[in-house]
């Protein structure tokens, strides 16, 4: 009956243990993106490329970001180098090379200390109209320009 008695009290503080360390709150730095996904919609050839993901550091510790990826050469992000104090909010910004026409379906791979997410995938997506037949240039709404 004692060891029956001891085994119980063992297995009830165990139990015990384990639910105490699934609630506590886990410590770090935290980064909380507004957006993870941009849609450039349909966009001319040659138009603006540039999207911005705004994030801010949910933890109590500084947000560092390493390294920030894009899937291939065309897409160019930039994010900030100096730490993210706990609270404070930052961007990354992605250019896209617009004078590829097509479908855009590309990604962005954040490396930071995030205890939530070291890894971040963020992605772009749209079109890119054709380039303009002639030769000749072409103002912002498209129209040849006048010379």
């Amino acid at each position: 009956m004692k060891k029956f008695l001891i085994l119980s009290i063992l297995f009830i503080g165990a139990l015990a243990m384990n639910v105490n360390a699934q609630t506590e709150v886990q410590k770090g730095a935290k980064i909380e993106f507004t957006k993870e996904v941009h849609n450039y919609g349909k966009i001319k050839y040659n138009g603006d490329p540039y999207c911005t993901f705004e994030f801010k550091n949910t933890g109590d510790e500084p947000l560092i970001i390493s390294n920030s990826k894009g899937s291939c050469g065309c897409t160019v992000p930039t994010w900030p180098k100096e730490p993210i104090a706990p609270g404070a909010t930052g961007s990354i910004k992605v250019k896209y090379d617009t004078k590829r026409p097509g479908p855009i379906n590309k990604s962005v791979t954040i490396t930071s200390n995030a205890v939530n997410a070291s890894t971040k995938v963020l992605r772009i997506k749209g079109e890119v109209g054709q380039a303009p037949k002639s030769g000749a240039p072409v103002n912002s709404s498209g129209a040849p320009a006048k010379m």
